[in-house]
């Protein structure tokens, strides 16, 4: 049959209680020992017996370890302090906010008119001068604006006039190459086509002023090219009114009846 099971109480026997507390305390060096080594765990294991002497047992060292321990556990403590602390900050922070987002909506619709029965002379004065000092600072401001904008309009305006007088000197500049460009071209047409038309005029000249010379020349016409008409027209000899004097020769007189 297997072991029953050990019921834990305190042993009344003094000497048997003397005797489990030798062994179970060696058992527990033993284990703390083995937890340190096997888990590499920094162990620190402190007893006191019922006549108050001490044992004690540390993998690294006593002190260090219970250096440590005092600061986790009033970090832990500080933290609590500190959270309950702050929870309170913020829940006052929180209630003084309220008010204020309470106090600004009831000033928001007195602003706009509402709410206006609870307030005195006083309280509707001081609302008075808050109104006129906004709508100061209101007109102030749109005044800025258009200012603002007047003057963006200017600087535009000054923009397109430079571009403008650019364009227009470059347009003259143009025109004045396109006018020299016609004239040399006109030059050098005239130029090709001044022998023929000088000639022309001579002959008719010629035939003019010698009227006594023999029929064939005086009936003679004078021929003109017709792409060489440039403002002059070729004058038959019949349209000419001759001059009122006698003929000089029979030729002329048959001719001219």
């Amino acid at each position: 049959m297997g072991r029953g099971r050990v019921q834990l109480r305190r042993i009344e026997n003094k000497i048997n209680r003397q005797v489990t507390f030798s062994k179970r305390r060696n058992g527990l060096l033993k284990k703390a020992y083995e937890l340190s080594v096997l888990c590499d765990a920094e162990v620190a294991l402190i007893i006191f017996s019922t006549r108050g002497k001490l044992y004690e047992f540390a993998s690294s060292s006593m002190n260090k370890t219970l250096e440590r321990y005092e600061k986790c556990s009033y970090a832990m403590q500080d933290t609590t302090v500190v959270s309950d602390r702050d929870a309170q900050n913020w829940h006052q922070e929180v209630t003084k906010l309220k008010g204020k987002v309470e106090l600004l909506q009831r000033s928001q619709r007195h602003l706009l008119g509402e709410d206006l029965g609870p307030l005195n002379v006083k309280e509707l004065q001081q609302l008075e001068r808050q109104l006129e000092v906004a709508l100061t600072q209101l007109r102030s401001r749109k005044t800025q604006v258009m200012l603002d904008q007047i003057e963006e309009l200017r600087q535009r305006e000054r923009l397109l006039h430079e571009v403008n007088k650019s364009l227009q000197k470059k347009l003259s500049e143009t025109e004045g190459r396109d006018t020299i460009t016609g004239i040399e071209q006109t030059s050098n047409t005239n130029t090709g086509t001044n022998g023929p038309w000088d000639s022309s005029i001579t002959n008719t000249t010629y035939a003019l002023s010698h009227p006594q010379q023999n029929s064939n020349s005086s009936l003679h016409r004078v021929d003109c090219e017709p792409t060489l008409q440039i403002g002059y027209q070729p004058v038959p000899p019949e349209s000419i009114d001759p001059p009122h004097q006698p003929p000089h020769n029979q030729y002329m007189q048959g001719w001219w009846i």
